[in-house]
């Protein structure tokens, strides 16, 4: 992808969290601008109380929708922002702590959404992890087939829904 420049246009990165990881996502928006990506901040955009899973359904519906092309959620864990993005048919989030989970996340199960949480990793390690995620690509082989599969235990479940 190129700008009217022709000179190529920055990955544009989904940015969410709730006032527990306010923060936190502030410095993550920032590390994510100087690898050279285009942070979108779907918010809080203070530290006042706010619904997680209303974050996490922005940033996974702006995926689901082409508007970006990856994401980051933060909360007080990542366990909330992962489950409430999950929600979203298509959406693969997964929360990492450490890089390798990150990479795996990215390389086995092509996810396009990693989550943290500001009250377990600290700022050089949730760095880390989202450079990490970012950097990584879907490595396909084996792990298409279990791609596959989620896809079609996703399809029954959301059989008789509209979704997310």
């Amino acid at each position: 992808m190129s700008d009217s420049t022709g000179r190529a246009a920055a990955m544009r990165i989904a940015v969410g969290g709730d006032e527990a990881a306010f923060e936190l996502k502030a410095l993550l928006i920032e590390h994510i601008r100087a690898l050279g990506y285009e942070p979108v901040d779907y918010g809080t955009y203070n530290a006042e109380p706010v619904l997680y899973p209303d974050v996490a359904v922005k940033v996974a519906r702006a995926i689901d929708a082409g508007e970006v092309a990856r994401g980051v959620l933060v909360c007080g864990t990542g366990i909330g922002v992962a489950i409430s993005a999950n929600k979203v048919r298509g959406i693969r989030a997964a929360q990492a702590h450490d890089t390798y989970s990150a990479a795996k996340a990215r390389s086995s199960n092509d996810a396009q959404i990693v989550t943290l949480g500001a009250r377990v990793v600290g700022p050089e390690l949730a760095k880390a992890v989202v450079t990490t995620f970012l950097e990584t690509e879907f490595g396909g082989g084996g792990s298409r087939a279990k791609i596959a599969r989620i896809e079609e235990y996703e399809r029954e479940a959301f059989r008789d829904s509209p979704g997310v």
